[in-house]
């Protein structure tokens, strides 16, 4: 390919850094359950909310964190949140009944999303809170808690399409929530309905990475809970939904480079990065580049728990320029968020056996055929672009010489089992019988050669990319999922729906 090989490393905290780097459990694991194979760590969930908390007591706030449940399917992720004080929003009947099975108690569980009356009812009849998109959701709501006799139910409302005064800034538009500007009607219809709905606060959802954004909706959602006060209602709660980020990469540098490189090969100036010359949203008009990089901001120096503390420091310029977190706090108002991928951040990793490698092409990049499809390793439909890490069946040294499959091997590595021990540019392909299934469509560039029976780990892959698109297309089968722990120097695991909290006290395999 020329030039220097541009590695995209992933970022890998201290229990992912073991996992990968013990090859012998994870041939192990792929030899008795299949490639793919998720591999999970419920116990970084923890950590990851411990994060959280002191972002929490650093500005003297109360309120819940709710890992949304949409992230990933996984029962030990959600066993494991049981046994924390943290809970799980919910956006379906199945993830409900889920929860509840879990061990979350309905006091520690939100419903959001779409809702079905089946939905609605079970909430309902087992007191959780329900958030609402819009009013016929609340009538709806509300006549069946009327009708079945159900408990009196919490609920927030749900709001959208925040402005600011002064200079127009728009929040980007939502399907899901009621617009600011029709608040009023909304309100009308809860205090016609206290009887049997118990509004305890107001929500926001927004799809965006932009603090300006959120912080503008915050602002929002306050003066909100002003004009519920004054109506004689009693708000204590923000719920401001999800969206904190994860930086997936170990070195910005890398990013930059990857990212100035990708828009040079769009232009000609370089060679190809990607298979079919696609660009990621950047295009090539007549010698004008067009579009934009339809790419999730892989390295975020600012994410997860210091992009929470980042949002609560920004000042409401419609409410005395103050700190969002000082108002919070001020009026006593609970503060509630539904982190995703922020809470499950290195909390597991996809497996995938290597099947075949192909040159294809003098001096091209390998064609490395993998036991897996691309909805299996569904990092790119996210836009996350990350290399994966290369596991060999039989570790070597750079001479050449075996080293037995114990061997500590990790990102960056330059030796392997495979036939050469230099740097090389790839294309990774899927199991389909599909022209369209790529794992990933731009070059990946690995340390060295790997050999058919060698593995490649992709790392942090718990929040949505692990099974969120998953198929069972052309009767391949679905990833299956282990839950890993460590006592002491050693790796313990056993299948998910096996583990609960106390399986590492009681010692399963």
């Amino acid at each position: 390919m020329g030039g220097q090989p541009l590695y995209l490393e992933p970022r890998l905290e201290s229990r992912l850094r073991s996992l990968v780097q013990s090859p012998e459990l994870l041939h192990t694991l792929t030899d008795a359950l299949g490639s793919p194979l998720n591999v999970l760590v419920p116990d970084q969930l923890a950590d990851n909310l411990a994060r959280f908390r002191s972002v929490y007591g650093t500005h003297h706030l109360s309120g819940q964190v709710f890992l949304a449940h949409k992230t990933n399917r996984s029962s030990a992720l959600l066993r494991r949140l049981a046994a924390t004080d943290a809970g799980v929003d919910v956006a379906s009947l199945g993830e409900l009944q889920h929860a509840l099975g879990a061990g979350l108690t309905p006091d520690r569980i939100t419903a959001t999303g779409p809702k079905n009356p089946e939905f609605l009812w079970l909430a309902a009849r087992t007191s959780v809170t329900v958030s609402l998109d819009t009013r016929d959701e609340l009538e709806q709501l509300a006549t069946l808690v009327r009708k079945y006799a159900l408990p009196r139910t919490r609920v927030l409302l749900r709001l959208s399409g925040f402005e600011a005064s002064g200079v127009r800034v728009l929040t980007r538009r939502s399907r899901f929530g009621t617009a600011v500007r029709e608040t009023a009607p909304l309100l009308e219809a809860v205090e016609r309905h206290t009887d049997v709905l118990d509004l305890v606060g107001v929500a926001y959802h927004l799809d965006t990475t932009s603090l300006s954004e959120k912080a503008l909706a915050l602002e929002g959602c306050l003066r909100v809970l002003e004009e519920c006060r004054g109506r004689g209602l009693r708000p204590r709660a923000v719920d401001i939904g999800g969206g904190f980020g994860v930086n997936y990469l170990a070195d910005g540098g890398q990013w930059e480079r990857y990212t100035t490189a990708l828009t040079e090969a769009v232009m000609g100036i370089r060679p190809p990065l990607t298979h079919g010359g696609h660009g990621y949203g950047l295009r090539n008009e007549a010698g004008t580049l067009r579009g934009a990089l339809g790419l999730y901001p892989a390295h975020r120096p600012v994410a997860a728990a210091g992009y929470l503390d980042e949002l609560l420091s920004r000042s409401a310029a419609s409410l005395g320029g103050r700190p969002l977190a000082a108002l919070l706090l001020e009026h006593l108002y609970d503060l509630h968020i539904e982190p995703g991928r922020a809470l499950l951040d290195q909390c597991g990793l996809t497996l995938t056996k290597v099947l075949e490698v192909r040159d294809d092409e003098a001096g091209g990049p390998l064609h490395i055929r993998l036991a897996a499809k691309a909805d299996d390793v569904a990092l790119e439909d996210h836009g996350v672009l990350m290399d994966p890490v290369v596991v060999p069946r039989h570790p070597m040294n750079a001479d050449g010489t075996g080293t037995g499959p114990g061997a500590d091997i990790g990102p960056g590595t330059t030796t392997g089992s495979g036939t050469g021990t230099e740097p090389v540019a790839a294309y990774l392909f899927g199991n389909l019988c599909l022209e369209a299934d790529l794992i990933t469509r731009r070059t990946v560039f690995l340390p060295h050669r790997p050999a058919p029976g060698d593995l490649l780990a992709f790392a942090n892959t718990a929040g949505y990319c692990m099974d969120f698109h998953t198929t069972r297309a052309q009767h391949q089968p679905a990833a299956r999922k282990v839950a890993a722990w460590q006592e002491g120097d050693r790796w313990r695991w056993c299948l998910d729906d096996q583990y609960w909290p106390t399986t590492p006290v009681g010692g399963a395999q």
